[in-house]
């Protein structure tokens, strides 16, 4: 089936008290791949939230299950943790039942203006996280220690990058999807350097303000 109507006919037989519901993630957009699935988040005003994964009429599907005090409270709590997740699921999704009012008009306002500015402690933080993994990576002589700390080093450069450039915050693809959108050739950079970041990190400390240890407390 095509995944508007197996999302269509799935929230109609298990959610026929929904008060709305989005198909959203890649299958309605340009990165939809052969592996997609069909991210579906159903409101109802009242009942359990929870996440489930299942199969539909040969879809591989994840359901996202709110009331609307759940999804207020996800939502606040990604503004705090800079990861606006649910936010890019409601700004890029097709309505398949109901109408969720403005919500992802404002959602999409609230990608496009980016998080609040970092504060001194925030960027403190992430210069002390970067500088203690370089310090690891530097001196780690077993293999597997260094293996394990390079990736770990990795990964957290390329958060780093977006957080001090006072953007949104991500992990697994759209680490490297906003790391594109913020600066495309430090993302080559950063893609290159799997196995040995260290160059590519210590350049992006540098943009948050340099190495940090003597004197850091929190």
């Amino acid at each position: 089936m095509e995944p508007l109507d197996a999302a269509r006919e799935l929230v109609a037989e298990r959610f026929p008290d929904a008060s709305w519901a989005l198909l959203t993630g890649s299958v309605v957009n340009a990165y939809r791949t052969a592996g997609s699935d069909l991210d579906i988040v159903v409101v109802r005003e009242a009942g359990d939230a929870y996440r489930e994964s299942l199969r539909f009429r040969g879809w591989p599907v994840e359901l996202f299950v709110h009331t609307p005090a759940r999804l207020a409270e996800f939502l606040s709590r990604e503004l705090a943790d800079r990861k606006p997740s649910t936010h890019r699921m409601l700004a890029h999704g097709v309505v398949l039942t109901g109408d969720p009012g403005d919500l992802p008009q404002r959602c999409a306002r609230v990608l496009a203006d980016g998080p609040p500015p970092l504060s001194a402690a925030e960027r403190d933080r992430l210069r002390y996280g970067l500088t203690d993994l370089l310090d690891d990576l530097r001196h780690a002589t077993d293999p597997g220690e260094h293996a394990v700390i390079a990736a770990t080093l990795w990964m957290a450069a390329a958060r780093a990058a977006t957080a001090f450039a006072g953007r949104w915050v991500s992990s697994g693809k759209w680490a490297l999807r906003d790391l594109r959108e913020l600066d495309p050739a430090l993302a080559e950079r950063w893609l290159a350097s799997r196995d040995d970041p260290a160059q590519v990190a210590a350049e992006i400390l540098a943009r948050g303000g340099g190495p940090l240890f003597e004197g850091y407390r929190a």
